[in-house]
C-alpha cells in the first residue's frame, strides 16, 4: 500500500472515529434506553429454544435497524468488530443495527448470534440480560408423544402437536403406513382390534418436553436436528415419558461392580422356553441409561414367552426372567438404590402382573447418570447372567 493510500486510509478511519464519538454523545441525550425484556416483547424472541454457535438469536425474524439519529451509540459496536462497511452503510442510509452487546450477558455477540458455545445451547433470560446458556455436562428430558392415534367410536384420529389433522374410518386403518423398526401396520391393527379402547392412544412420534435446564420441548422433528439421530433411536426402544439422556460431555465413565448369576435347571417350565426369556430380558435392559435422580424402565417392545405355572394368575408365567432380574437387583442395590419396583427379595425376583420389560423400574438416586449394561456368556443351564452399572462421573 502507497503512502498516500495509508494516509487516506487513516484519514478515512479517525474521520469515522470522530463521527462515532458524535453520534454516541448525541444519543445519549435523545436516545430511548433498551432492555432484553422489551427486546424479547417486542420482536418476539425464541426464548427456551435450543441454539447452536453461529445461529442468531432473532431466529426466522429480520435483523433489528434502528434510526442511527437517536441510536448513534449502536456504531460502537461496528467499529469494535471493524466492519467499515457497517459503518459506511450506517452513516449513509441512516440506519444501524441493533447492538446486543448492551441487553446481553454471555453467548451473544453484538450483532445478535451465538458465540463461545459448544454443544446445544439455549436462549434465556440471566437476570435482566439475554444469554445463551451452553450445555452443562449432563441434558436430559422426557419422551412425549408428539404424533399419535387415538382410537375413536369409529375409527382412529391422527393426532400431531394436540391437533386433530386426519379421521380415518376402521376399513381404512390396513391402509395407514406408519412405521419404524418397532412397529407397522400389522401392529397398528392388532392394537387397535386388541389393546386399545375408545380413547386409548398409539404413539407414531415422540418429541422431548422437561428438559433439566429449563429449555422449550421440542418437536419431533427437531429431535434429530438439535441431539441427534441416536436420541431418536433410544427414545423409540423406550416407553413414551421415558427418561432420556439427550447430551453428556466432560464426564468420565467410572466402571462398577460386575454381579452375575446362572440359568439353572427348571425342566417344568422348560429350560429352552427359559433361556428365550432370559436373553429377552437382558435385550431389554442392556443399555439403559438413567439420568440424575430419574426412574426408567427397560425397553419396550420386548416380548416374552409363557409357560404353564399353576400358582401364576391365568395359569402361566414368563419364566427365565428371574434369574437376570437378580443380577439386575444385585448391581442397583449394592449402588444404592432402591429395589426395583416389580421386583421382590424372593429367589422368584420378578412380581407376579409385572412386565419384566416395561414395568419394572429403576429409580437413579445420583446426581449424575448411570448406564445399566448386561451379557450373558455360554449358553443352555450354565448360561452366565451379568449386570454392571457404569457411572457418568462429571469432571470437574
Amino acid at each position: 500500500m502507497s503512502k498516500s493510500w495509508r494516509k487516506i486510509s487513516i484519514t478515512i478511519f479517525i474521520a469515522l472515529l470522530f463521527l462515532c464519538i458524535l453520534f454516541v454523545a448525541f444519543s445519549f441525550v435523545n436516545g430511548s434506553p433498551y432492555t432484553a425484556q422489551s427486546i424479547s416483547d417486542e420482536y418476539d424472541l425464541p426464548i427456551g429454544q435450543s441454539m447452536f454457535e453461529n445461529q442468531s438469536i432473532l431466529g426466522k425474524n429480520n435483523p433489528i435497524e434502528l434510526p442511527l439519529i437517536s441510536n448513534g451509540g449502536f456504531l460502537l459496536h461496528q467499529l469494535a468488530a471493524l466492519d467499515i462497511q457497517g459503518i459506511v452503510m450506517s452513516l449513509s442510509t441512516g440506519i444501524v443495527p441493533f447492538d446486543f452487546s448492551t441487553i446481553s450477558s454471555e453467548g451473544i455477540d453484538s450483532y445478535g448470534n451465538v458465540v463461545d458455545i459448544e454443544g446445544p445451547g439455549y436462549l434465556t433470560f440471566e437476570g435482566d440480560k439475554l444469554a445463551v446458556k451452553g450445555p452443562d455436562h449432563y441434558v436430559w428430558g422426557y419422551s412425549a408423544p408428539y404424533k399419535w392415534l387415538e382410537k375413536t367410536e369409529k375409527g382412529v384420529d391422527v393426532v400431531e402437536n394436540g391437533t386433530v389433522v386426519k379421521s380415518v374410518p376402521a376399513d381404512e386403518i390396513k391402509n395407514l403406513n406408519y412405521s419404524n423398526d418397532y412397529y407397522n401396520n400389522e401392529t397398528l391393527r392388532s392394537w387397535y382390534n386388541y389393546d386399545a379402547q375408545v380413547g386409548s392412544t398409539f404413539t407414531l412420534e415422540k418429541g422431548m418436553s422437561g428438559f433439566s435446564d429449563g429449555r422449550n420441548n421440542i418437536s419431533s422433528a427437531d429431535v434429530p436436528l438439535i441431539f441427534g439421530q441416536d436420541v431418536v433411536d433410544y427414545a423409540a426402544e423406550y416407553p413414551t415419558g421415558s427418561p432420556i439422556l439427550l447430551y453428556s460431555g466432560n464426564y468420565t465413565p467410572q466402571a462398577g461392580e460386575v454381579y452375575g448369576t446362572t440359568l439353572g435347571s427348571h425342566p417344568e417350565y422348560g429350560d429352552g422356553l427359559r433361556e428365550i426369556n432370559t436373553i429377552q430380558f437382558v435385550e431389554a435392559w442392556n443399555g439403559t441409561i438413567i439420568p440424575p435422580n430419574s426412574t426408567s424402565s427397560g425397553k419396550d417392545y420386548v416380548y416374552f414367552e409363557s409357560a404353564s405355572d399353576a400358582e401364576a394368575p391365568g395359569g402361566s408365567a414368563a419364566h427365565g426372567v428371574c434369574p437376570p432380574a437378580r443380577a439386575l437387583r444385585a448391581a442397583v442395590t449394592a449402588e444404592g438404590f432402591d429395589l426395583p419396583v416389580g421386583m421382590s427379595w424372593d429367589e422368584n425376583a420378578v412380581m407376579f402382573g409385572f412386565n419384566p420389560a416395561n414395568d419394572i423400574t429403576v429409580t437413579n438416586n445420583h446426581d449424575y447418570p448411570v448406564k445399566l449394561n448386561m451379557w450373558t456368556e455360554g449358553s443352555g443351564t450354565g448360561m452366565g447372567i451379568y449386570c454392571q452399572v457404569i457411572r457418568y462421573i462429571p469432571n470437574e
